[in-house]
């Protein structure tokens, strides 16, 4: 399926994803910051001290950086929701409790069919601790599965210090999925101007090995299904990524590069592998590369660990 991406914003593009074969069609993410940002504005207008406030608006994006305010994504929500006959999963992205968890009933209510927890964090401040963080998230986790009935998939970064002790956390705290993983975006800083400087640049393969360690390590351990975001180009990448156990699998990168259609020649190519290799079916394949099976899969992963240290060869050594 796509992946959350600014394509889901042209309804001819969602409509040429979903006839290429989407399994679902992905919203990108609504921000907590666009709710707590309306909120506070909502207040200003309607309170009688409210202008005491105003100032609270300049620790928010302008609404403008954005292309859809929170009314304006129920309405696409609506309107995609309409446009297609996929699920549609809607997405919210924010890294504190609080009221702006509410605007998971409003989507539910206007017909999402699952939605996607994104937990982007940078924790900045050294008296925040590890366990605090995942805290929250197991606690907004649950504050939002009180709200709704559809399913709730919490989409992960790969930096937690114990991540499938968190993992089994959020499983056991109701999570419907896990996304493997958040692309986060660098910035860079111009040396000349002095200032930091913000460079989108697309995935590629490369990305897919973290993703795999994890859906090996995490499948067969979990209750909860498992997605692979970021890293998958091709129909290989997408078979490694089931292998090593990934439920479902998100494309955007490629298909932002080669257009909705592309995503028709990933499946069609990956129909093909599993004829050619005798597979008949995805569940046979699922997780058959998984590290379930490995009594002690930490050492599996120190013994790879070692040998690729002691195996490079410079080209001086390779030429002897």
């Amino acid at each position: 399926m796509p992946g959350a991406s600014p394509m889901v914003d042209d309804l001819d593009l969602v409509k040429r994803l979903e006839d290429a074969g989407a399994a679902a069609i992905v919203m990108h993410s609504l921000f907590e910051e666009q709710i707590v940002r309306e909120q506070i504005s909502s207040f200003i207008h309607n309170e009688k001290h409210g202008e005491s406030f105003a100032e609270a608006l300049y620790y928010f994006p302008s609404p403008s950086r954005f292309a859809l305010g929170p009314e304006e994504y129920l309405h696409h929500l609506e309107r995609v929701k309409a446009a297609v006959d996929v699920p549609v999963i809607a997405s919210l992205n924010g890294t504190t409790l609080g009221g702006w968890l509410d605007y998971a009933t409003a989507i539910e209510q206007v017909g999402a069919d699952a939605l996607e927890l994104n937990v982007y964090s940078l924790p900045t401040d050294p008296e925040v601790s590890g366990e605090a963080i995942e805290d929250t998230t197991v606690e907004m986790l649950r504050a939002v599965k009180q709200k709704v009935r559809i399913p709730v998939a919490v989409k992960l970064s790969p930096f937690y210090t114990a991540l499938a002790h968190f993992a089994r956390r959020l499983d056991q705290a109701g999570a419907d999925g896990l996304l493997l993983f958040n692309r986060f975006f660098q910035p860079d800083i111009d040396p000349e101007n002095l200032e930091a400087s913000r460079h989108l640049t697309l995935s590629s393969s490369t990305e897919l090995p973290l993703r795999l360690r994890w859906l090996a390590i995490l499948s067969g351990q979990l209750k909860t299904s498992l997605a692979v975001t970021g890293g998958v180009h091709g129909a290989t990448d997408a078979v490694k990524a089931i292998m090593a156990g990934a439920h479902a699998v998100q494309i955007v990168s490629a298909l932002l590069r080669g257009g909705p259609e592309y995503l028709s020649r990933v499946r069609k190519e990956t129909i093909a592998w599993m004829q050619d290799h005798e597979y008949e079916s995805l569940a046979q394949m699922r997780g058959s590369m998984n590290l379930s099976s490995c009594p002690d899969p930490s050492a599996y992963e120190r013994a790879n660990y070692m040998l690729m240290l002691q195996g490079w060869k410079g080209a001086a050594q390779r030429e002897a």
